[in-house]
């Protein structure tokens, strides 16, 4: 291995570090400002009626959902509506890091229905202007994806 490609990997594993820490931070931030909407077919609806509104979409699936023809249909025009209307997109892995980013780990032992989160939508109503830092470093961060022809990023949010 050269030196270009350990100084490389290493600033590629902090850069993934501090997106993965970034999308935290944004979808705490964001739920609590009642700025997600949170499923496959919520966030369409949502996309229809108000897509200059969303500053994120975020699709998430883990291995065994990899399968889900259904899914990946859905997730495949999801992707296409967002990149027609310049909506940022992250791909995510680790569905039970989200959950309990979220607090919806523990939904289905209330007796919940637990929520799908195979998309989430981060929104910015017109009427606000939210700034903030962590949104601004996952956009920089697909925008930077984007310039290296990977038009979908991915990252893997893993357990702590």
């Amino acid at each position: 291995m050269t030196l270009e490609e350990v100084v490389g990997c290493n600033t590629t594993e902090k850069k993934m570090e501090t997106v993965n820490q970034a999308l935290e931070e944004l979808l705490a931030a964001a739920q609590r400002r009642d700025c997600l909407t949170v499923g496959v077919y919520e966030s369409a609806k949502l996309m229809n009626v108000d897509p200059d509104s969303v500053v994120l979409c975020i699709l998430a699936t883990d291995e065994e959902d990899e399968g889900d023809i259904a899914l990946q249909i859905h997730f495949t025009l999801i992707q296409a509506f967002c990149c027609d209307n310049d909506i940022n997109i992250l791909r995510v892995s680790g569905m039970q890091r989200l959950a309990e980013v979220l607090g919806e780990t523990n939904a289905e032992s209330n007796g919940n229905e637990p929520k799908d989160l195979h998309c989430i939508l981060v929104t910015n109503p017109h009427t606000d202007t939210w700034k903030n830092q962590a949104l601004e470093e996952v956009g920089s961060y697909c925008a930077e994806s984007r310039c290296k022809n990977q038009w979908i990023p991915y990252i893997s949010m893993q357990q702590r």
